[in-house]
C-alpha cells in the first residue's frame, strides 16, 4: 500500500518558510515514498529555502527525472542553476518559460533579469528592459530599470531607489532597491546620505539576531583550543584536493577566490554550505565541540562523504583542487581538524574598519548575516574571528597561510605563490588577472571582482571616521602592527 503523505502540511510549512521543519517532513516523505515527485519538489525547495544548494539541486533531479516539469518547478530550476554559477543554463530555462507566457512568467523575468546582472551581460539586461512588458508594472521592476538608468540619469535612479527604499512595498524588495542606492551614494562621495539610508534600512528590513550565542560558541572553542597540548587525531580519513577559505565578509575572500580559480588545477566553488551542514550536525549528534573525540568513526566518514560530493556539484571538470569561499568556516575550525583532515585553509583578513564598512554599507541576508546591522556587533565579530581562528589552525595543525589583504592587492603575485605552495601546485600566470575569470560571481563583489586587482578600497573607512569610536582601537592597532615594515 503505497505511503500516505501530508502534502498540505508540508505545503504550509513552506509557505511559512518554516525550511527545517519543512526539511525533516519532505525528507522523510521522500524516503516514505521515493517516487512521489510532489515530495521531492518540496524537498528541494525546502532546502533551497535552507541554502543548501547541492541538496536542492540533487531533488530537482529526481522531481524532473519522476515527470513533474512544471512551470514551478522550471523556475527553482533555472535560480538554483543560476546560483550554482550555470548562468547559460538558467538563462536558457528562464526565457523558455517567459516565452510559453507560464502563470509565473513575471517572477521568471525577474529572475532572468538578476541573472544577466549578475553574469555581467549588460547588453541583454538592457534589452530586456527596453522591450517592454508586463514584468515592468511589477515593483521590483524598478530594481532592474535603474541598473540601466543609472547610465543616463545617475542622480534620478538614486532619488528613485531611496524613495522605493523608503516606501511601504516589501521589505525584500526594499532592502534590495535601498543598498543598490547606497552603493552609488558612497560610489559619488555622498557618505552622509549612504550610511543614514543604510541605518534605515538595518532598522526597517532586518531580524533579530542573537550575536551573543556565536561569541558564546568561539569562546568555548577557545576554551578546548587551549587546552589542547598537541593536534587531536582525526576521526575520519584523510581528505584530498579541498582547500577553505578563512576570514570574514568583505575582506578580500571573493578577490582570492577569483585569483586561485583561474589556475586550471583549482575550480572555485562559491560560499557552498557543507561547513555549516556538517557543523550543525556535530551539534545535533551532541559532539560540539567539547566532545568530538568521541565521534563516532563511521558518523564522521558519512559526514564527510557528505561535505565531498556537495562540493563537487560545482567542480570544474579537471580541477584537482576546490575552494571553498565559505564565510562560516573560521567558527567551525575543530570540525574541519576532525571530519576533513588534510584539508587546506587559506586566512584573509583586512583593516577591521574597512570590513565593518563595507559590511555595513552592504545587503547582507538580514537573518543569518543579522550581524552585520550594527558596527558594535560587527566589531565583535571581527574581534572573535581574530582571537580563535589564528589559534585554531595553528594547535589543530590544520594546513594553512596567512595573507593580509593590503599586502594582496600589492604584491598578488608573491601571495599567489605561497597558496600554490601550499596546496603543492605550480604558479600559473592567469591568477594575477582575476578580472578575466568568465565565472558567474555571485557574492556582494561580483562588480569589484570584474575590475584589475586595485588598491581603491584601501582606507575607505576614513569616509566615515565619525561612525567609528575607541572601541575600534585595540583590534586596528593589531592591524596596523601587522602592516608595519
Amino acid at each position: 500500500m503505497p505511503a500516505r503523505i501530508d502534502h498540505d502540511r508540508i505545503d504550509q510549512l513552506l509557505r511559512s518558510r518554516s525550511f527545517g521543519p519543512a526539511f525533516t517532513e519532505s525528507t522523510s516523505a521522500t524516503r516514505a515514498a521515493p517516487r512521489d515527485a510532489k515530495a521531492w519538489f518540496a524537498l528541494a525547495r525546502a532546502a533551497f529555502g535552507l541554502g543548501r544548494l547541492p541538496q536542492a539541486d540533487d531533488a530537482l533531479d529526481r522531481t524532473l527525472r519522476l515527470g513533474s516539469s512544471g512551470h514551478e518547478v522550471q523556475l527553482l530550476r533555472a535560480i538554483v542553476d543560476h546560483r550554482l554559477a550555470r548562468s547559460d543554463a538558467a538563462i536558457d530555462r528562464l526565457r523558455a518559460i517567459i516565452a510559453r507566457g507560464a502563470p509565473n512568467a513575471i517572477d521568471a523575468t525577474m529572475a532572468l533579469a538578476e541573472v544577466l546582472h549578475r553574469a555581467n551581460r549588460r547588453d541583454e539586461l538592457e534589452a530586456l528592459v527596453a522591450g517592454g512588458g508586463a514584468w515592468l508594472d511589477d515593483p521590483r521592476a524598478q530594481i532592474f530599470t535603474a541598473r540601466v538608468t543609472v547610465k543616463t540619469d545617475r542622480a534620478g535612479t538614486i532619488d528613485r531607489l531611496e524613495a522605493f527604499a523608503r516606501s511601504g512595498h516589501i521589505a525584500l524588495a526594499r532592502r534590495i532597491a535601498g543598498f543598490d542606492a547606497v552603493r552609488m551614494l558612497d560610489a559619488d562621495g555622498a557618505y552622509r546620505r549612504a550610511f543614514d539610508l543604510a541605518t534605515h534600512l538595518h532598522a526597517t528590513t532586518g531580524h533579530p539576531f542573537d550575536v551573543e550565542s556565536v561569541l558564546a560558541d568561539a569562546r568555548a572553542q577557545e576554551v578546548l583550543i587551549s587546552r589542547l597540548s598537541r593536534p587531536p587525531v582525526p576521526r575520519a580519513p584523510q581528505v584530498h584536493g579541498v582547500a577553505l577559505v578563512v576570514g570574514m565578509p568583505r575582506s578580500g575572500t571573493t578577490l582570492l577566490e577569483q585569483m586561485l580559480d583561474r589556475h586550471p588545477d583549482i575550480s572555485g566553488i562559491g560560499e557552498y554550505d557543507g561547513i555549516n551542514t556538517l557543523g550543525t550536525a556535530l551539534v545535533s549528534h551532541g559532539v560540539w565541540p567539547q566532545a568530538l573525540a568521541s565521534l563516532d568513526a563511521a558518523a564522521a566518514r558519512e559526514l564527510q562523504e557528505a561535505y565531498v560530493a556537495g562540493s563537487s556539484v560545482s567542480r570544474r571538470a579537471g580541477a584537482r583542487w576546490i575552494f571553498d569561499k565559505s564565510l562560516h568556516t573560521w567558527r567551525w575550525l575543530p570540525a574541519v581538524a576532525a571530519v576533513l583532515p588534510g584539508a587546506a585553509c587559506i586566512r584573509i583578513e583586512r583593516d577591521p574598519r574597512d570590513t565593518a564598512i563595507s559590511l555595513y554599507l552592504s545587503n547582507f541576508h538580514p537573518q543569518t548575516y543579522g550581524w552585520t546591522a550594527s558596527l558594535d556587533a560587527i566589531r565583535q565579530m571581527i574581534e572573535a574571528e581574530r582571537r580563535l581562528a589564528p589559534a585554531a589552525l595553528r594547535t589543530l595543525g590544520i594546513p594553512h597561510e596567512d595573507i593580509v589583504y593590503e599586502r594582496l592587492v600589492d604584491d598578488p603575485a608573491g601571495h599567489a605563490e605561497r597558496c600554490m605552495r601550499l596546496l603543492g601546485l605550480e604558479m600559473a600566470p592567469g591568477v594575477l588577472t582575476p578580472e578575466q575569470n568568465a565565472r558567474t560571481v555571485l557574492t556582494l563583489s561580483h562588480e569589484q571582482v570584474r575590475n584589475p586587482i586595485n588598491r581603491r578600497s584601501i582606507g575607505r573607512w576614513r569616509n566615515y571616521e565619525w561612525a567609528f569610536d575607541g572601541s575600534w582601537d585595540t583590534v586596528s592597532e593589531a592591524h596596523a602592527a601587522r602592516l608595519s615594515p
